[in-house]
């Protein structure tokens, strides 16, 4: 089993134990993916490097909680969809392989059409 699987199951056990699955639809999950998502996105908001680089190092505790929300979502969506999410992972980083080869990507954060 994956480390993913584990977290994943670690997941869905703790939203069964609260019978929880009932309030959990498709449309409710990814809302709450981009809800957490933008919790995320808000600690760098209106700030510039220097405040984003002194806000990391003394908010790291609060990122990872947000970071965890959004994997929380993440994997609950994977699970209720049934997506192997590791497997959907790796296809997609070695499409992306495809899209941005290191011999035209590297070093640049050109969109792959304009490569």
């Amino acid at each position: 089993m994956t480390d993913i699987k584990k977290l994943q199951d670690l997941v869905v056990a703790f939203r069964d134990e609260r019978d929880w699955k009932q309030f959990h639809n498709p449309k409710d999950l990814a809302v709450s993916l981009s809800l957490e998502a933008a919790e995320v996105l808000e600690h760098f908001q209106w700030k510039n490097a220097v405040e984003m680089k002194a806000h990391v190092e003394s908010h790291r505790a609060e990122l990872g909680e947000e970071l965890s929300d959004v994997l929380f979502w993440v994997l609950l969506m994977a699970n209720d969809l049934e997506i192997d999410i590791t497997d959907a992972f790796v296809k997609k980083l070695q499409k992306n392989g495809q899209k941005y080869p290191v011999e035209k990507a590297k070093g640049k954060h050109t969109k792959y059409t304009e490569l």
